[in-house]
């Protein structure tokens, strides 16, 4: 066996492996005895090597959380990337993208009932939207991370031969972080990307930014205006508007962000890795060489196709992102209709908003998600009938509660919604459906069911044949004539 040592013999190269191990979970990987890395000349590993994978693992496993994945790392990627240009916010941006707030406020005011932040707009840096969104990110990919690494550790254990099991038990933990440091790697590498992408903290769709926070990200902004041929300041006011109308919305109905959280992560909940996939890659991989590990997680190659409870997961998502998304396009148009290049930027953002950026299509390959909304012209289209039809007023409240909120059959049918609002407004008492007369029964008293009596006609009757127990809960055979 791997940790049989005779004793006063010298100890094995597997015992010396371990005792690298436990050097590694102590914090001593940067001061290994290179004669002890000699003897691993048994197994067929350099000491070189061996030293240099233990110090970068070292520096994933320190930063690793319970679930051995180092956020740190990703954290640690996306500000490399983010700040390599090294571009801050000059005095004038910051200045004109403050007065285009401001104007940007007062049209708000009157194209939506939703009140204002209490919070002021901030102009960012790329680096500081990745400290404001990380911390959603990491809950949005948490959940795949947790399962590519779970799913390394045990194609690795099954892989190893069966007399150094109980060495790859040992080092399970140092496995998982082989595998959730990659993907933590890549992630920071994706948000990193991303935030050279980005034009303001709503671009994305989800609620990345903290509560009622807006923010615009001036190096972006004059990249994503550049090929338009629209004056800059038109172009300011109306991203800034857009931009207001979402951080609003998401302050107003404070039950959305999670709403929008939870449906993400109950899709990445229900992302598994491709086992026969990771067993290909787990028959050939090198713990020196963890390249191809790493184009397998970026590229989604170890990402099955989409369950069908997936699927539906992922319709949902994208319905309330239209949804959510076709509201602020609406409220955005009223409210900048009087800039002369209006219609142009509109198409602009939403053609962009279609397509996304290269870093935005790798966040799909990595988690398995696209979140750009798919519908989003359909529930424009729902959001302006009913602005036509019963004002701002009626159409805002509609995300008061949850149960309010316009369903996906209204996307569909959006005359049906609108004429439930107009019946609303004039006073008229909605029509019952099945789910009200079951709410009325069940507020009654009543069994789901049927009566107590209902239930009692189906055993052997002990009645003594009164009427009324025979109208209440009779049987088939004495039906009233």
């Amino acid at each position: 066996m791997a940790d049989d040592v005779t004793g006063g013999g010298d100890p094995s190269p597997e015992d010396d492996f371990q005792e690298l191990i436990r050097q590694l979970f102590g914090g001593a990987a940067g001061d290994f005895d290179p004669e002890q890395l000699s003897r691993l000349s048994g197994m067929n590993i350099d000491p070189a090597m061996m030293q240099a994978v233990m110090r970068q693992l070292q520096g994933a496993f320190e930063g690793a959380d319970e679930t051995g994945i180092s956020w740190d790392m990703a954290k640690r990627q996306a500000l490399h990337i983010a700040n390599q240009e090294g571009l801050g916010v000059t005095a004038g941006q910051r200045t004109d993208l403050d007065q285009a707030f401001s104007l940007a406020t007062l049209w708000l005011s009157e194209a939506t009932t939703i009140s204002e932040l209490s919070a002021p707009p901030a102009t960012l840096t790329r680096g500081a939207w990745v400290e404001a969104t990380l911390p959603v990110w990491q809950e949005l990919a948490a959940p795949v991370a947790t399962s590519i690494a779970d799913a390394l550790t045990s194609a690795l254990s099954e892989q190893a031969p069966e007399d150094m099991q109980g060495l790859v038990q040992g080092a399970g933990r140092l496995m998982r972080t082989v595998g959730g440091s990659l993907f933590a790697s890549q992630l920071g590498q994706v948000v990193g990307n991303l935030s050279k992408e980005v034009v303001s903290g709503g671009d994305v769709g989800i609620p990345l930014m903290p509560d009622g926070q807006a923010a615009i990200l001036p190096q972006n902004f004059a990249d994503f205006g550049r090929d338009l041929e629209v004056p800059e300041d038109q172009l300011a006011l109306y991203v800034a508007t857009r931009e207001l109308a979402h951080a609003r919305l998401f302050r107003h109905a404070r039950w959305l962000r999670l709403h929008v959280i939870s449906q993400v992560t109950d899709f990445a909940r229900g992302v598994h890795v491709d086992t026969d996939a990771l067993e290909d890659l787990a028959t050939r991989f090198d713990p020196s060489e963890p390249e191809e590990l790493r184009r397998a997680i970026e590229s989604g190659a170890l990402l099955p196709a989409r369950s069908e409870a997936q699927e539906a997961a992922l319709a949902r998502l994208e319905n309330l992102l239209a949804t959510v998304e076709g509201w602020v396009e609406v409220v955005t148009e009223d409210a900048t209709s009087r800039l002369p290049s209006a219609q142009r930027i509109s198409e602009a953002v939403r053609r962009r908003r279609a397509v996304g950026g290269p870093a935005e299509r790798a966040l799909g390959s990595l988690v398995g998600l696209e979140i750009r909304p798919r519908r989003m012209r359909e529930a424009a289209a729902m959001w302006r009938a009913v602005t036509a039809a019963v004002g701002p007023a009626a159409r805002d409240a509609l995300w008061d509660y949850p149960d309010l909120m316009p369903s996906a059959s209204d996307i569909d049918d959006p005359a049906a919604l609108v004429a439930r609002l107009e019946a609303r407004a004039r006073g008229e008492e909605p029509a019952r459906d099945e789910m009200d007369d079951a709410l009325a029964r069940l507020l009654a008293g009543e069994e789901p069911g049927g009566s107590a009596a209902d239930e009692a006609s189906d055993s052997p009757s002990e009645s003594d044949g009164s009427g009324e127990e025979g109208e209440s809960g009779a049987p088939d055979d004495h039906r009233p004539v």
